[in-house]
């Protein structure tokens, strides 16, 4: 049974080989294709420790130029000093902020009960606390929030530095307050608080 339709058919077999066997050097320098763009030779000024860097010597700032902070870790953060005072305005960024990136594991209240915060096994910490409020530095909540901790991402690429401060003004200055008015509201009767 040795036909012409069996030849034709190792044919097609052989010429399909010889191709594949020919694109193989181009497919294997190009792979991952996905991936062509991102490892290449420039440099990547958002990775490795110095990825904040200083203003080049004889540069001038303008006004309202938010500054770089230059430490490389949260310990590193702890000796910060707050640049923003804690002004009304201020806080009320900070609030903003608060509502966008820390509630849904800190909660309104920022006491750990936020809905994904939820699903942890360990509970978020309670930033109303008094070690969160009294005993740490102010650069320990800017560290914890620029560089992230155990459970907890860094926020470092979706605010500025000012704009952590605010946040740390806001849970300093008023995130507490709020909750305190929180409570007094929800335990008022239905005409308002008692006069």
């Amino acid at each position: 049974m040795s036909g012409k339709g069996e030849w034709r058919g190792v044919g097609a077999a052989g010429a399909l080989a010889v191709v594949c066997f020919s694109l193989m050097p181009t497919m294997a320098a190009a792979w991952p294709w996905s991936r062509d763009m991102a490892d290449q030779i420039s440099i990547k000024p958002e990775h490795g420790p110095d990825s904040v860097r200083p203003f080049p010597t004889r540069s001038v700032p303008m006004a309202e130029t938010p500054t770089l902070i230059h430490v490389h870790d949260r310990d590193g953060a702890m000796k910060l000093v707050n640049p923003n005072p804690a002004t009304a305005e201020s806080i009320k960024r900070g609030r903003k902020f608060f509502q966008i990136f820390c509630t849904p594991c800190h909660g309104v209240s920022g006491t750990g009960d936020g809905l994904v915060g939820a699903k942890f096994l360990i509970r978020p910490f309670d930033l109303t606390a008094e070690n969160e409020q009294k005993v740490m530095p102010e650069g320990y909540i800017f560290g914890t929030v620029e560089f992230g901790g155990a459970l907890m991402p860094s926020y470092a690429n979706d605010l500025a530095p000012s704009e952590i401060w605010d946040v740390v003004n806001y849970v300093r200055h008023g995130l507490v307050a709020e909750g305190a008015k929180r409570s007094v509201a929800s335990n008022s009767p239905p005409g308002g608080p008692p006069r």
